[in-house]
């Protein structure tokens, strides 16, 4: 009865290679890497390649605004910094 149960737990948890080709299709149009080949036949492991490169250049990016910001903010009088603050909180 145990394994049955499993089996079915399985199944429904299982994607279907359609749902994957769909999710690997939408991650192809978000990476601008891909998007802007005129090929459009790119292998779902270099659409995850890429979107891992994507990502981590993403968190780079955000890094690298934070700490120019945090600068800002530290040259900036206190009143244009508390302006500042209050902007980026909302």
């Amino acid at each position: 009865m145990s394994s049955r149960r499993s089996r079915t737990r399985q199944s429904t948890s299982r994607i279907s290679d359609d749902q994957i080709n769909d999710l690997v299709s939408r991650l192809q149009q978000l990476l601008p890497e891909i998007r802007n080949r005129r090929s459009d036949k790119v292998s779902a492991s270099k659409v995850l390649q890429e979107t891992c490169s994507y990502i981590r250049s993403l968190h780079r990016e955000v890094d690298d605004l934070s700490d120019r910001l945090s600068e800002l903010l530290e040259n900036t009088d206190s009143t244009q910094a508390t302006i500042i603050r209050s902007l980026l909180s909302q």
